[in-house]
């Protein structure tokens, strides 16, 4: 599709879209994104998204608990759904198949890890993805609190080989404070689940103090960045830092001297609710449900923290973002999760390529 029909279907932004409030043009390290192509149409809330070593991606769908392929130059199947994914999204809930990262070496030993809501708790599963189908799955993680909101989800292998994932306070702030809770925290085990050496309390916990951080990723130097909603006051975009606290529920946003670990960049919570976060080109980019857009964050030199705004309003609710590995980003909607009106095609998982 030419660029003057996808500017007419409103999918590209026009260049004077580019420029953020005020008309100032953005340095060559702010490059805009632009939609280069809708890859697929008609998915159930798509939520994870783990790329295969052929630019294919596997995403979750929340509600259904299936696993689909969506291939790099558009279009989908399902490979497999995982069994026993509970899904309360008839009753506004969060909960149902999350988060999906492939292991390290899953070029040799084809793991897929997946997080899911189940009957009794939150967990991580592992599922062996041979042959085009997914097989069947292993625990690695189980007792994780659920509730009908705050689950957490995402999933990510760091430095090491050692998996991390972020789990919600399951609507009991206090949990968020107890080292010894699996609620309210960024958490490191190993590919099995297990406590490794180096944790910063001797258990799972790596960061402490997390309202609801819906998903994490690391960027090329290492660092991991969570985003996290707020509850009346601020929304957050962490770095994560071994055993840091991160204030919740005694602190929303930056408490400056306050002891708690600051965000880098934080919002209203009517102007965001960030749930997807990738990094690419030296800024974090996050999809905002309440915002219906997606931001950028720079993550480093004298504009530090700066925020841009893209897309706003042209796509509804936008769930995940994340990297891949042609340098795109993959960002998805999230028009059929019970708080919107799902337009004819919804939802879509676009590719957005940052000029």
């Amino acid at each position: 599709m030419q660029r003057r029909s996808l500017l007419k279907a409103g999918l590209v932004l026009p260049a004077a879209a580019a420029l953020p409030a005020g008309g100032a043009l953005l340095s060559p390290a702010e490059a805009a994104p632009r939609v280069s192509k809708v890859l697929a149409r008609n998915i159930d809330v798509p939520w994870g998204i783990a790329f295969l070593p052929s630019g294919d991606a596997l995403v979750s769908e929340r509600d259904t608990g299936r696993i689909l392929r969506v291939r790099k130059r558009g279009g989908y199947r399902s490979v497999g759904r995982v069994r026993g994914v509970v899904s309360n999204a008839s009753a506004g809930g969060e909960g149902g198949l999350l988060g999906l990262a492939l292991h390290p070496n899953f070029r040799r030993n084809r793991w897929v890890y997946a997080f899911m809501t189940s009957r009794t708790d939150n967990r991580v599963v592992r599922m062996r993805f041979r042959r085009g189908r997914l097989g069947k799955k292993q625990v690695v993680l189980k007792g994780i609190p659920k509730a009908l909101h705050h689950n957490g989800g995402g999933l990510a292998f760091g430095p090491g080989g050692h998996l991390f994932i972020s789990t919600g306070d399951a609507e009991n702030g206090a949990a968020a404070q107890d080292r010894g809770s699996l609620a309210g925290k960024v958490l490191r085990v190993t590919p099995r689940g297990r406590v490794p050496a180096g944790n910063p309390f001797g258990n799972r916990t790596w960061s402490y103090g997390h309202r609801n951080p819906e998903q994490i990723t690391f960027g090329p130097d290492g660092r991991l960045w969570a985003s996290e909603f707020g509850e009346k006051s601020k929304d957050e975009l962490n770095h994560i830092v071994k055993g840091r606290n991160y204030g919740w529920p005694h602190v929303e946003g930056k408490d400056g001297r306050g002891g708690f670990r600051d965000p880098l960049a934080q919002w209203d919570t009517d102007d965001c609710s960030p749930s997807g976060v990738a990094v690419a080109r030296g800024r974090a980019w996050l999809g905002a449900l309440q915002g219906e857009c997606v931001y950028s964050v720079v993550l480093s030199g004298r504009r530090k923290g700066r925020k841009r705004r893209y897309f706003a309003g042209r796509f509804g609710r936008i769930r995940s973002v994340a990297a891949a590995p042609d340098g795109s980003l993959w960002v998805t909607t999230s028009n059929r999760d019970g708080r919107a009106t799902p337009g004819r095609t919804d939802d879509r998982i676009f590719r957005v390529r940052i000029d």
